[in-house]
């Protein structure tokens, strides 16, 4: 594509290379959409900084909101993985603990069976730390809890942005037929296309 716009100004350049990847965003959008992928907005700091909001919303570091596609079909094939970034449908206890509910993008951290525990900000499984590089230090809470074993077909889900996440600790697990899937791309703004 470079050396097809090399006789042009710069400003042209860039706005043909930002015309491209806005038409692969839509293509990739709507061609996938139905069966494969849904794409989703994320509209709360409560996954910052792994994915962005916009402010002025409490929290948020971007000037728009990250879009996202969710992998529809993944997991009729295998079960859910700890770590992995999900777009569930929330249970009906979401709207009283957090005064909103419908779909929430957060963090599996607790798998079938096991027994998540938080020590002030700092989350254990079965007794055992869990090591999270995506949570940054500032943004743990000083939160403790213990909670019921985590019943077979349910997970127990997080987010990032511990300080400011309304999530498992407030309203309990997710069953799986909850789960619409994970997280496999940022595809908005351009600048943070990426897998998360």
């Amino acid at each position: 594509m470079g050396r097809l716009l090399d006789g042009f100004p710069r400003p042209l350049q860039a706005l043909v290379g930002w015309a491209v990847t806005i038409a692969i965003a839509i293509v990739v959008v709507l061609g996938l959409r139905a069966e494969i992928a849904s794409p989703y907005r994320i509209p709360s700091s409560s996954m910052e900084p792994t994915l962005h909001c916009a402010r002025p919303a409490e929290g948020c570091r971007s000037g728009s909101s990250d879009r996202i596609l969710a992998n529809r079909f993944i997991y009729r094939f295998r079960a859910p993985q700890r770590g992995e970034i999900v777009v569930f449908n929330t249970p009906p206890r979401t709207r009283e603990a957090c005064a909103e509910g419908g779909t929430f993008v957060k963090r599996i951290v607790g798998l079938p069976g096991e027994t998540v525990t938080e020590q002030n900000g700092v989350i254990s499984v079965n007794g055992r730390r869990l090591i999270e590089p995506y949570v940054l230090q500032s943004q743990r809470d000083s939160r403790s809890g213990t909670w019921p074993q985590i019943p077979a077909g349910h997970y127990f889900m997080l987010g990032d942005n511990r300080s400011n996440s309304c999530d498992s600790r407030d309203w309990g697990t997710v069953p799986r037929s909850n789960l619409i899937g994970p997280v496999f791309l940022t595809y908005w703004p351009p600048d943070r296309l990426h897998t998360p």
